[in-house]
């Protein structure tokens, strides 16, 4: 049966061109072939020329979407833990009363993301050129760090405020929060010391939260705590 003219030539006039489709699928061609390339031989080792022959395109054709190697790095950075942040940003700013729960469903939405081999790479790299490229670890602060952390101190501290958590430092409690993540990829890839069963980052962080919420909820009846 033949289609009608007009379904026909509306299908082709909506259609997107295959070459128009290519064109936008190109940046996370690259994206993708630069990070294989980075956890194959570092970042300083990959040349632009090694990602654009991995991405069966040329030199140029790669500046055409990425001024430079920084450029594709920080374009990686936003592709893999930008969502994640917003994500946390969302629940942390849209939730009221006791925050431990909201505490722990972006931890646990962290570690579902982070069990994703081509995520956790992101910060691994971070940590593994930091040295050399100090700008690595300005781009990723600047990135990720300086969203998340003062959403997660006002969060502590109303909690604090509301009597549902103790009299704690919101600014070193943050650093509690978020710190043994960091230390675990951390003594992985710097020092090589990795739990028998890998990384297990949503192990690490039940732990973590069972120990963390023992030590920060409120004494029952008690709106004030002390360590002295």
């Amino acid at each position: 049966m033949r289609e009608a003219p007009g379904v026909a030539m509306h299908e082709r006039s909506t259609r997107v061109p295959k070459f128009r489709r290519r064109a936008e699928a190109r940046p996370d061609e690259v994206l993708d072939a630069a990070l294989d390339l980075f956890i194959e031989q570092g970042y300083a080792a990959t040349r632009v020329e090694d990602i654009a022959r991995r991405a069966g395109l040329s030199k140029g054709a790669i500046y055409l979407y990425f001024p430079s190697k920084e450029a594709i790095i920080e374009a990686l950075v936003r592709r893999a833990l930008v969502p994640i942040a917003r994500t946390a940003l969302g629940v942390i700013g849209a939730w009221e009363g006791d925050p431990r729960p909201v505490i722990a469903t972006v931890m646990k939405t962290l570690a579902t993301r982070l069990d994703d081999p081509r995520v956790i790479a992101i910060p691994k790299l971070v940590f593994r050129e930091v040295v050399s490229f100090p700008e690595l670890a300005r781009m990723y602060r600047r990135e990720v760090l300086d969203e998340v952390i003062p959403m997660l101190e006002a969060l502590v501290r109303r909690g604090i405020e509301e009597g549902y958590l103790r009299q704690v430092d919101p600014h070193l409690t943050v650093r509690s929060i978020v710190g043994p993540v960091v230390l675990h990829v951390a003594m992985a890839e710097i020092f090589g010391i990795t739990p028998p069963e890998g990384l297990a980052i949503d192990r690490l962080i039940d732990n973590h939260l069972t120990i963390l919420f023992d030590g920060l909820g409120a004494p029952q009846g008690s709106r004030q705590w002390t360590s002295s």
